[in-house]
Formats: structure tokens, C-alpha cells, sequence
């Protein structure tokens, strides 16, 4: 029997948004690509809540656009609503989410890749990856067709023997009834990748005609659009919003749920595979947080032109009747009808710490992997992996060294970097508490940070290069005459610029105007020291750090050998990866063991272990007499604390603060100024 073969230089297994995003970086770098989906319906399909974004994730469309990736503008063109989170926060967690309209974000997705040059959308099953001498060859589908390739990109996502479950009802199907691929883990099996069993689910949709949004809470979209891209403006964007709905269960739903729990798949024991701690379904909360007595529940738009709605918060796997009976005990829903069932699925996955930061499998050369596939959950996960792994596919057949993005680059750093060296036991989704450099890592500056090396990859054209260029210059030039004018009255400024003292107060707690005069004054080159120092001394980054230690670090530059010694401090804890001032005081020589610095945190309890570089010896041994108690003297945490405990904490910052920091250490109120216009406007 002739079976249909062809090359291509590569190939991505998968059109989830994982595969969308590593498709179109290969054949952007100019690589002949083909990628294969399940079905053409599935492309970018959106199987749970139809929206982009939101805390953290909003982080990462910004950075997938900001490195030349799809998602962004797409979302842009697609949305219902949008949304900024956290506003009421810093802007360093600031997050922006839309509502898509599920069904014309797949149709225009499906066209960016249609007319993409180099690359090839095929409807096709893989059923096996060929593997010669621990390299990848190519892949073969279920018709027998072969197709080689230098590299493949494996973005599966809830597809690898996937089975629907609601109560007693289980389906081998993937998302949305759509097939499964029922073949490929048993071929990537026996070239020794290490499988594992997930899951996740998903609320019913109801018909919005038979809801009463009366009894429900409108939530309006906001009056001034961000876009998600950074090529996009918001007049290019701007539409008339569409509303969704807040409602809450009630103490009937929850009765209505534990006494039908033991019917739930969840429980019984005929769900296998993990689910996502941070997604859990209605049952989950209920079993999980007894003492609540109401849950929110946001009724959202699947689309524009249809009548599906989104119960959001209510995902379930409990039969079908009880479903009924869950829903219509919920206030507006008491009527309502479903038109898709809620139900769980399982899928099978990877453990991801078989690859390399990259994304390349360590054994099988030139075989990556992104997207739900690698252990993780949502859509913006998923595409920031695929976005990488095609880019590290494309540059290993340009025999380039892949990019590998650092933690305190961007939140995609953090993502891999996370489930690539953590063994994640459950669906891994991106928060911003698990990035440690989040108060420099903001979305507006994701452009900043990322776009240069979009550009070295070849995803970024001349003109928007030439644009960030431009930016980072009109950036460098006012920060340059603002240092070059000097005002003495600068209450009269505050007052004549509109602002109050309050308002500066506000922004010197985030302490970007004291280290930035800081590595001025100290001369050190690197601003990451003082950064990592000085935002990581509370619970909260809004606090402020205290007058005692602002005077220390005062008096810490008057003489030559205090200036080494403020730089030698501030490194150790930036070498050390944050190291508490208090903790460095306490630390000994028996502490450096068998190349590890080994100490237990005073705060948190928690042994500690940091490889000990030469860099830290270096300055450990320009010390040889200096003991914690002496650092104790010179850097005294407790001031913090018992500022914090005054009454009047906040009046106390408005009427000192300032005064005290312009003659302590010479701020220029300039440059405060610019602070809080320009860099956290």
C-alpha cells in the first residue's frame, strides 16, 4: 500500500492556542510548516470561559505580544469586553482581561494562519512521532501518512485520550464533543516519555432568554480601552461593550450539592487524573470552604450572535438532573435552560521536568513541547509555551542558541522556568505571587523589556523596532533634563504640577525614587541589588521602608569604606536571591557548607540552601572581623515594624517623609516628580 509522504522543516502536532502561537513563530523565521489539528473547528477554540487575560495572564498576552506573538492582536479584534483588574492595587499587578467572542476569535485566528506564508493547516491525526537515534524524524498520522521533519512541536492539549465525565456519563471525546487522539501517548510511551494523567472542567451554558438578569448585578466593561497589543490604539479598537452578570449560590444550592455529592464523579473515584487547585469546581468549593454560604457566579457572553451564556464559578461534574437543580436554585437562573452540560474531562500530559528550559525534550533532540501538554492550565499559559517552543524550534534549525527567558525578565520566564525544574503534581496556572520580580515587571512595560528580542528572532519588523527605539529614547531624554533642573520650594512645584503631598507619598512607597537616587549616589552599577532589597521588606509592597534605615543608608555614603560596604551588602542579597538584611547579619563561616550557603530564615523557619559563588566569597573576605552584631547596629529591621504599628501611620509618611528624604539623601523632587507622573502614571 503507497502511503502519502512529504517534508517539512517543522512540524507542530496541535492548533490550540499553544500550537497557533508556535506555527506561526516557525514559519515567521522563514521555516516550511505544517501544523495539524483534529478538526479545523478546533483551531484556537476557546472549550471553557471565553475570555483572554485577567490577573497575571493579562501579564503574558502583553509579554506574547511584546516577542511578536498572535494572541494579542487577535484578542483585539475579537472582544466583547475589556477589563483592567486590580486597580485598586499597584500598578505592578495591574491586569487586563476581555471577554472574547468565542466563535470569531477561532474564525480569525484560523485566517491569520491561512494566509501566513510557509505555513500548512491539515485536519489529521497524529498517531505516532519517529524517533532515529534520539532524534526526531517526523510524524505519522492515523490515514499512514508520513511526514518528516527537522523538529516537531508537540501541543496536544486536552486531547491525548480524553474522556468527558458528568455523573454517570463518560464519553472518550475531547473538548465540546470534538474527537480525541486516542493513539499518540502510547507512541511517545515507548520512546520513554513519562505520562501522567490530568483534569479540568467546566460550567454548563444556558440560554441567555431564559435568565433574569433583574435579580442579577450588571458588570460594564471599562470607558478607556488598553489594548493587548502594543501596536494597537485605542480608537483602532474601541466598540460598544457587552454587559456580564453577577450573581451568588445560595445556602439551596449548597444543600442541593452535598446531598447529591456522592454522585459526583470527583468523589466516587471515577475521575482519575488531578485537577486545578485554583479552578475548582462548585462541589469542590463546597466540600472545600464549608463556612461560606455564597459563592459569586458571573454570567458572561459566549459570543455576539448567539444566545449561549457562560455560568461562570459553577464549573461541575454532577449528573445531569442535579445540574438542573444546582442552577435554578441560583437567583436570576430559577428558569433557566442548559444548552451544553457541564462536565469534567481527563486528558493525558507530560512531566515537564523532562525538558530543557527551552522546551526541547532532554532525550529526543529536536522534539519540543508546549501548552497544556507540558502540565499546565489556560489559554495564555498555553500560547506563551507554544510562542517559545516554536521559536526555539525555528532557531535550532538555524543553529542559533535558543531563548531562554530569565525569571526576572518576564512572567513567560517564570511559567517555564516553574515547569521545567518544579514537578507539578496538578494543572499549573500563572499568579502573580509567583513571580518574584513583579513589582519590575509590569504589562505596560512588557514592550521594554521584550520587544528587542522579538526582534533579534525576526518576529518584529523594522517599523515597530524602529518605534520602541524611538520610545526608549523619549524615555532618555526626559529622564536626562529632569536631572539637569533643580527646584527648591517643592511645595510650591507639588502645588503648581497639581499634585499633593499625599500623592508623592503614595508613589515613594513603592521606593523607585529612593533606590534609583540610591545607585546614584552609592555609584553601583547594577540596579537589581536595590531593587530586590528595597520592595521586599514588608508584607505589603505599599509600605514604606523605615526612617531608621533611610538615615543608615545616609550615613552609609560619607565615608569611602561605607560606600564599599552599602554595595558589598546590597549584592550579597542580591547574589543570594533576596536575603533579608537581618538574615545576612546572623549568618557564619559554618554556614558554607560543601559549596552551599545553608541558613534558616528568622521569618519563615524554612531551611535554605544558595550555591556559593566566588563573587559572594569575594566579599565575604573583605570582611574578616565584621560580626552580626555590628551589622545588627548598622541595619535594624525593628524600626520598620514599630513605624508600621503607629496610629498614624500614614499622616506620619505625608508630613515626614519627604522633608526627610530631600536632606538625607539629596532627592531632587524632579525626579520624584517623574516618578510618579511618568513611571506608575
Amino acid at each position: 500500500m503507497n502511503n502519502l509522504e512529504e517534508k517539512y522543516d517543522i512540524i507542530v502536532v496541535g492548533a490550540g492556542h499553544a500550537g497557533c502561537e508556535a506555527a506561526l513563530a516557525a514559519a515567521r523565521m522563514g521555516f516550511e510548516t505544517i501544523c495539524f489539528t483534529v478538526s479545523m473547528d478546533s483551531v484556537a477554540l476557546m472549550p471553557c470561559n471565553p475570555n483572554i487575560g485577567g490577573s497575571s495572564k493579562g501579564h503574558l498576552v502583553k509579554e506574547i505580544d511584546a516577542l511578536g506573538g498572535e494572541m494579542g492582536k487577535n484578542i483585539d479584534k475579537t472582544y466583547l469586553q475589556s477589563k483592567m483588574l486590580n486597580k485598586s492595587k499597584g500598578p505592578a499587578v495591574h491586569s487586563l482581561r476581555a471577554q472574547a467572542d468565542k466563535k470569531m476569535y477561532s474564525i480569525s485566528m484560523t485566517q491569520v494562519m491561512g494566509n501566513t506564508p510557509n505555513l500548512t493547516l491539515r485536519q489529521g491525526e497524529v498517531t505516532e512521532i519517529l524517533v532515529e537515534d534520539g532524534k526526531i524524524k517526523g510524524v505519522k498520522t492515523y490515514s499512514g501518512a508520513v511526514y518528516y521533519a527537522k523538529a516537531v512541536v508537540l501541543t496536544t492539549g486536552t486531547y491525548l485520550k480524553a474522556r468527558c465525565i458528568y455523573g454517570e456519563v463518560s464519553n472518550h471525546t475531547g473538548p465540546n464533543g470534538l474527537q480525541a487522539a486516542n493513539y499518540l501517548t502510547d507512541s511517545l510511551k515507548s520512546h520513554g516519555i513519562s505520562m501522567r494523567r490530568f483534569k479540568t472542567g467546566t460550567p454548563a451554558r444556558i440560554d441567555k432568554n431564559t435568565i433574569d438578569f433583574s435579580k442579577m448585578a450588571e458588570q460594564f466593561g471599562d470607558e478607556r480601552i488598553v489594548p493587548f497589543s502594543f501596536t494597537n490604539k485605542e480608537e483602532d479598537i474601541k466598540r460598544d461593550q457587552i454587559s456580564c452578570w453577577l450573581t451568588y449560590t445560595t445556602e439551596e444550592t449548597h444543600e442541593i450539592i452535598k446531598e447529591n455529592i456522592h454522585r459526583s464523579p470527583l468523589f466516587s473515584g471515577a475521575i482519575e487524573g488531578t485537577g486545578p487547585r485554583y479552578c475548582p469546581s462548585i462541589e469542590d468549593k463546597i466540600v472545600k470552604f464549608p463556612d461560606k454560604n455564597r459563592h459569586q457566579v458571573f454570567i458572561e457572553p459566549e459570543g455576539e450572535y448567539t444566545n449561549e451564556m457562560y455560568v461562570g464559578g459553577m464549573s461541575s461534574s454532577l449528573p445531569e438532573d442535579v445540574q438542573y437543580k444546582m442552577y435554578h436554585s441560583v437567583p436570576g437562573l430559577e428558569n433557566a435552560k442548559i444548552v451544553r452540560n457541564a462536565y469534567a474531562i481527563e486528558y493525558d500530559c507530560i512531566d515537564a521536568t523532562q525538558l530543557k528550559a527551552s522546551l526541547e525534550f532532554k532525550e529526543i533532540d529536536g522534539l519540543f513541547s508546549g501548552g497544556q501538554f507540558n502540565g499546565s492550565s489556560g489559554y495564555e499559559e498555553a500560547a506563551a509555551q507554544g510562542l517559545m517552543a516554536g521559536i526555539n524550534a525555528a532557531r535550532k534549525l538555524q543553529e542559533k542558541d535558543p531563548i531562554i527567558l530569565d525569571r526576572s525578565q518576564a512572567y513567560i520566564g517564570v511559567l517555564i522556568d516553574d515547569l521545567v525544574t518544579k514537578e507539578t503534581q496538578e494543572p499549573y496556572r500563572m499568579m502573580t505571587s509567583r513571580a518574584e520580580y513583579r513589582l519590575l515587571l509590569r504589562q505596560d512595560n512588557a514592550d521594554l523589556r521584550l520587544t528587542k528580542i522579538g526582534y533579534e528572532a525576526g518576529l518584529i519588523s523594522q517599523e515597530r523596532y524602529d518605534k520602541l527605539l524611538v520610545k526608549e529614547q523619549q524615555i532618555e531624554d526626559e529622564m536626562k533634563r529632569l536631572e539637569d533642573i533643580n527646584v527648591g520650594a517643592y511645595e510650591s512645584y507639588l502645588k503648581h504640577q497639581g499634585l499633593t503631598l499625599n500623592t508623592i507619598s503614595f508613589y515613594m512607597r513603592r521606593l523607585r525614587a529612593i533606590y534609583n537616587s540610591a545607585v546614584k549616589e552609592l555609584e553601583i552599577p547594577d540596579r537589581k541589588p536595590f531593587a530586590a532589597a528595597f520592595t521586599r521588606t514588608t508584607k505589603t509592597s505599599k509600605r514604606a521602608i523605615s526612617q531608621k534605615a533611610i538615615r543608615q543608608l545616609a550615613q552609609l555614603k560619607l565615608e569611602t569604606y561605607n560606600q564599599q560596604f552599602a554595595r558589598d551588602l546590597f549584592l550579597f542579597s542580591y547574589y543570594t536571591r533576596g536575603m533579608s538584611f537581618v538574615d545576612i547579619a546572623c549568618l557564619e563561616k559554618s554556614n558554607i557548607r560543601n559549596g552551599y550557603l545553608i541558613y534558616k530564615g528568622r521569618k519563615t523557619g524554612q531551611e535554605l540552601r544558595i550555591a556559593w559563588r566566588q563573587s559572594m566569597q569575594d566579599i565575604v573576605d573583605r570582611y574578616p572581623s565584621l560580626d552580626g552584631k555590628h551589622l545588627l547596629g548598622i541595619l535594624d529591621n525593628h524600626a520598620e515594624k514599630s513605624l508600621r504599628q503607629q496610629r498614624h501611620y500614614r499622616q506620619c509618611l505625608i508630613n515626614k517623609t519627604l522633608k526627610k528624604l530631600s536632606k538625607l539623601i539629596d532627592i531632587d523632587i524632579t525626579l520624584t516628580m517623574y516618578v510618579a507622573r511618568h513611571s506608575w502614571a
